[in-house]
């Protein structure tokens, strides 16, 4: 009986935690439309926003979107990888850059301190280029374990 209550509270959990995160895609929408991006564009940043608080961290637990600043290498460097069928150098590229607008956004109202997005900036230019290795390296059919660094 414990356990029924369990997971109905982290539903629970997880729904007020994407109604937040909603929220806050909404006001970012919002603020790539005053930038004067195209539709286009300011769709491919909300669907790798969305697909990443949404998805990825609500996936093991119910991560806070503050908790992205700390878990984007583990998502663009292995989840992302393994998981998305569609990801590519390419799409981690846009991720990145659609994580880089996101998260100085939140900076900018408050969701996050300056310590959170500089903590993604540095993950990000630190290690991207081991996250296009392991995306080629994981694409190359004669690579026996793609996560494995030499």
């Amino acid at each position: 009986m414990s356990f029924d209550i369990d997971l109905k509270e982290l539903e629970k959990e997880a729904e007020r935690a994407r109604n937040k995160n909603n929220e806050l895609l909404f006001g970012f929408k919002k603020h790539l439309q005053s930038t004067g991006l195209k539709d286009k564009t300011i769709r491919g940043h909300l669907d790798n926003v969305d697909f990443y608080i949404n998805t990825f961290l609500l996936y093991y637990d119910n991560l806070e979107v503050k908790h992205g600043c700390y878990n984007v290498g583990s998502f663009l460097g292995e989840w992302f990888i393994k998981k998305a069928m569609w990801s590519s150098v390419a799409s981690i590229k846009s991720n990145i850059a659609s994580f880089k607008k996101f998260y100085k956004y939140l900076l900018s109202i408050g969701e996050i301190d300056k310590d959170d997005y500089i903590e993604l900036y540095e993950t990000i230019e630190f290690e991207k280029d081991d996250w296009f290795d392991k995306m080629r390296r994981y694409d190359d059919p004669n690579e026996k374990n793609p996560f494995f660094l030499y």
